[in-house]
C-alpha cells in the first residue's frame, strides 16, 4: 500500500527526487460531484453556473485480461460542483475506486471524457491538483509521523522551514499536535488515517480523493472520523470525493450520493443531501435523514435488477 501512495503522485514530474531509500509510493487524490438524481442520472448533466471541479462525459473502461475483457465503467456521466462533499457507493466490484483512479489519471478511460479542473487528468496529476488517501494508510514505519507528512513537500522541492510549518498546520488540523516524533506503529488505526489524510493535505491540493479511508475501523471510532472530517471539509473547503459502503457514512458526509450498479459500473441514482455543512450524528434519527438513506437501498436493489 506505501508503494500505491507513491504511484499516486506518479513521479514524472519536474524536480523530482528520492531519497535511495525511499523508492516507493506516494499520494494523490480527487473531487465531488453535483447532479440530479434520476433512474438514468447517468446521462443527465447539471447546468449550472458553479465552477466543476469534475466532468465527466460517457466514459467507459475495459480491461484486457488473461480471461477475456472485462468492463469496469459503462458510459458514466457525471459533473462535481467545486466546494462539493460527494459520496460512491455501490456493491464490491462496481467500478467505485476504478472511477476515483480514472480521475486521479492512474487509469485511462477506453472511451468519454474528462476534465479535473478545466483541465485534463493527466495535467491536473502533474500540477499536483489532488491529494489521494488510500483505504490503508500507507505511512512508512521508519519515518516519524512529522517525516511521513513532510514527503510530498519533499519531493516537490519545498523548504525546510516550510516543511515544518505545513506539518505542524495539517498535524492540527486533524488534532494530531504532539505527536510528531511518534511512529506510525505507535498510533490507532484511526490516528495512522488521520495522519494519511493531513499528507494529502499538506501540498494544499483543490481536490481530495478518499478510497473507504474508515472501511476498517469499528464503528466508534468511524463514527468520531467521520465528525471530524467533516469539520475539515468544513474548515478547508476541499472538494471531497468519498468511496464508502456505509448507508449511513454516505448520507451523514455528502452534500450529493452517487449509487453505482454492480459491473458494469453504472451511475443508478444521484442523490441530495440538504442538511447544513454543521451537523452532529444526531441527524441520523431525523425523518429526513432516514428518507435519503431508504432512496439510496432503493436505487441499489435496482441496480442489482440488471443481473436478473
Amino acid at each position: 500500500m506505501a508503494g500505491q501512495f507513491l504511484k499516486a503522485l506518479k513521479l514524472d514530474g519536474p524536480g523530482v527526487t528520492l531519497r535511495a531509500n525511499e523508492q516507493e509510493p506516494l499520494v494523490a487524490p480527487i473531487g465531488p460531484v453535483a447532479m440530479k438524481g434520476t433512474t438514468d442520472a447517468s446521462t443527465e448533466l447539471i447546468s449550472s453556473p458553479q465552477r466543476l471541479a469534475v466532468d465527466v462525459r460517457n466514459v467507459s473502461l475495459t480491461f484486457e485480461t488473461a480471461d477475456g475483457k472485462v468492463d469496469a465503467l459503462s458510459n458514466v456521466s457525471l459533473q462535481i460542483g467545486d466546494g462539493e462533499f460527494v459520496s460512491f457507493i455501490g456493491p464490491s466490484g462496481c467500478g467505485k475506486t476504478t472511477m476515483l483512479r480514472v480521475i486521479a489519471d492512474l487509469q485511462q478511460p477506453t472511451s468519454g471524457t474528462l476534465l479535473v479542473n478545466g483541465m485534463s487528468a493527466e495535467q491536473a496529476r502533474l500540477e499536483r491538483r489532488y491529494g489521494y488517501v488510500f483505504q490503508a494508510p500507507a505511512l512508512f514505519p521508519w519515518r516519524t509521523i512529522e517525516k511521513n507528512i513532510k514527503l510530498p513537500l519533499e519531493i516537490m522541492g519545498f523548504s525546510d522551514s516550510e516543511q515544518r510549518q505545513r506539518a505542524a498546520r495539517y498535524l492540527a488540523l486533524v488534532n494530531l499536535t504532539g505527536f510528531e516524533r511518534k511512529f506510525p506503529w505507535q498510533l490507532s488505526g484511526g490516528m495512522q488515517q488521520r495522519v494519511s489524510i493531513a499528507r494529502a493535505l499538506s501540498f494544499d491540493p483543490e481536490l481530495l480523493l478518499m478510497d473507504e479511508p474508515f472501511g476498517a475501523l469499528d464503528e466508534i471510532v468511524r463514527d468520531h472520523l467521520n465528525e471530524q472530517l467533516l469539520q475539515l471539509w468544513d474548515k478547508t473547503g476541499k472538494t471531497v470525493l468519498f468511496v464508502t459502503h456505509s448507508i449511513p457514512e454516505a448520507v451523514f458526509l455528502s452534500t450529493k450520493i452517487v449509487v453505482m450498479s454492480p459491473r458494469p459500473g453504472r451511475i443508478i441514482d444521484i442523490i441530495d443531501c440538504n442538511f447544513p455543512r454543521t451537523r452532529t450524528l444526531e441527524i441520523r434519527e431525523t425523518p429526513e435523514f432516514l428518507k435519503i438513506a431508504q432512496r439510496v437501498r432503493v436505487g441499489l436493489r435496482a441496480g442489482h435488477s440488471y443481473d436478473e
